[in-house]
């Protein structure tokens, strides 16, 4: 398999990418500022596949490490980055892989929400720079959106949507530079409504997140939003949305519930308090819950 990878961030995302990629065949190199989590990536990536039985060792060989972002980058194809969500950090990061890199080197930011436009704006030639927002783990999420800044050129953006197919990723373009692209403003649509509903005492967290995975939960895999209303009628459609949005929430900022809960220390399975009361055990059982679901879905490595 043709194509030399580099990955900049050896964090959750960064090593997750590098395992894709060399799955797929390919000589990928790893970078980070911190050696000791870069010193990490084979033994990680060896036990994520190890999880699922598969054998690690001649994907652990593809992988190598370097600890300078100039020598992790020189010679390859594709550079992906996966660098904290810090907008000055990514900004700089580009600035210096446009500079190190070769001038037909793609270089991608694995940004959630950030403008794709404005991280590689220092950047040398910002026609080859484009978004791939993987979606974690992402080893075992098929989905790329693949995002097209408004001076990304025709031929990165295809080259890109190829090498992510070859790999066995399903990258959908995203056609605009918009904050969140379309999979995080989706999530985050249903999130706010959700927690509206526990704001105002419609309903408690659990049973919040018990409407959503045994109604309209389960149809999703096989019915997107825009299917189900073409299935049940947009005259349907229409009439449910003139009586309902105007009820929804509308909030145009953060929710004050939310905000609250981050004020008094309460973030969730990390300190055991959030919307939902959680154990250690409990927090466990639910990762290992959400990685046995994606793997019997899917079957990625």
């Amino acid at each position: 398999m043709s194509g030399r990878i580099a990955v900049v961030g050896a964090g959750l995302m960064g090593h997750g990418i590098a395992q894709v990629f060399a799955v797929a065949g390919h000589d990928v190199t790893v970078t980070d500022s911190m050696p000791e989590v870069l010193a990490t990536v084979p033994a990680r990536v060896a036990s994520n596949l190890e999880r699922i039985q598969a054998d690690p060792a001649p994907v652990v060989a593809r992988i190598t490490t370097e600890e300078r972002l100039e020598d992790a980058v020189a010679g390859a194809d594709f550079v992906f980055e996966a660098a904290p969500e810090d907008l000055n950090l990514k900004r700089d990061l580009f600035e210096r892989m446009s500079r190190a890199a070769g001038p037909d080197t793609i270089l991608a930011t694995n940004t959630s929400v950030m403008s794709v436009g404005v991280i590689g704006e220092l950047a040398e030639d910002p026609g080859r720079i484009v978004g791939t927002h993987f979606w974690n783990p992402p080893h075992l999420i098929p989905l790329v959106e693949v995002i097209q800044g408004e001076m990304t050129r025709p031929a990165t953006l295809s080259a890109t949507m190829s090498l992510l197919e070859r790999a066995g990723k399903a990258p959908i373009h995203v056609k605009r530079d918009i904050p969140g692209f379309v999979g995080n403003r989706l999530q985050h649509a249903l999130w706010r409504e959700a927690i509206s509903l526990v704001e105002h005492g419609v309903c408690d967290a659990e049973s919040v997140d018990a409407v959503v995975k045994t109604s309209f939960g389960l149809r999703l895999p096989v019915l997107g939003p825009l299917e189900n209303a073409d299935l049940v009628g947009l005259d349907l459609t229409l009439a449910i949305h003139d009586y309902l949005l105007p009820h929804l929430d509308q909030t145009p900022g953060p929710s004050p519930l939310l905000e609250r809960l981050v004020e008094e220390g309460d973030l969730g399975m990390k300190t055991g308090q959030g919307f939902r009361s959680w154990t250690p055990e409990q927090s466990d059982s639910v990762r290992a819950r959400l990685f046995d679901h994606l793997v019997s879905i899917n079957g990625a490595t």
